[in-house]
């Protein structure tokens, strides 16, 4: 949480930092802030209370909200990989191509995607009927664990999720894939060893968070289940809740120079001040 603010405050405060990238990067921040605060304070105040009972309605808002900023994170990961590309392979066109305006529709259209997707989804499940077991096998309100509890038929829902999915979640993968294919193809082409290191810098934190983001949510819901992936399948939502907020400003963003520029002089300012 502290590491995404002060990515936020950052990025707000330096105009250095007004480029596409690290706006991109402030939204990222900002959603991770996000997301990280609907599943782990309830979480936490389960181990500290010993209380693990949770209201129904507060289930659904928490499915709601993580499905939101889980599918806006995906299309935010693909912007910044197309931004990452423009600005490797197209580098005489990236101001022109990535300007002030349709880096604010790249950002705004991933979180309203996001929303507008999961309030179909649930949408469906608050009409399901409930009359079990009321034990989710699980540590947040997921579909699938609430999916199992469910005494209705939940095939349409089931289908409905898998074609919104294939739709609205196959889409910034796909788009991700290539930007890093035409990405790895430019760098190849570099003759000097120096230029392909210093243009595989510039995207290589990235990859890897988008690696860990999309390889971990690919086997939760993805990759069929057998008797081992269903026992760690909490296992690896942990790498996808938490984990990847948990990375994003260290790995991505605070061993960037212009991002440590930014925060001596934002320190050396505070110490001047008092």
């Amino acid at each position: 949480m502290a590491g995404n603010l002060l990515i936020i405050v950052l990025v707000a405060a330096d105009w250095h930092l007004h480029t596409p990238m690290y706006f991109l990067l402030g939204n990222l921040s900002c959603l991770d802030t996000c997301y990280v605060s609907t599943i782990w304070p309830r979480m936490l105040d389960s181990f500290l209370t010993r209380n693990r009972s949770m209201w129904v309605n507060s289930c659904f808002v928490q499915l709601y909200f993580f499905g939101g900023l889980a599918t806006a994170e995906c299309y935010l990961l693909a912007a910044m990989s197309y931004d990452r590309y423009l600005a490797i392979c197209k580098p005489l066109h990236y101001a022109t191509l990535m300007d002030v305006r349709f880096c604010l529709q790249l950002a705004s259209g991933s979180w309203i995607i996001g929303f507008m997707v999961n309030s179909v989804t649930t949408y469906f499940m608050t009409h399901l009927v409930f009359c079990g077991p009321n034990i989710i096998d699980h540590f947040f309100c997921d579909f699938s664990p609430l999916l199992q509890l469910s005494c209705s038929s939940t095939l349409n829902t089931q289908l409905l999720i898998f074609i919104l999915s294939a739709l609205f979640g196959l889409f910034p993968f796909l788009l991700t894939l290539i930007s890093y294919s035409c990405i790895i193809d430019t760098i190849l082409k570099i003759p000097s060893s120096v230029g392909r290191k210093k243009a595989f810098s510039t995207c290589s934190s990235h990859l890897t968070v988008v690696t860990l983001f999309y390889g971990t949510i690919i086997i939760v819901y993805v990759v069929p289940k057998n008797n081992m992936l269903r026992e760690l399948n909490k296992v690896f939502s942990v790498f996808y809740t938490l984990l990847t907020p948990l990375v994003n400003p260290f790995v991505y963003s605070l061993r960037n120079k212009d991002i440590k520029q930014a925060l001596k002089k934002t320190v050396r300012h505070c110490v001047g001040s008092s």
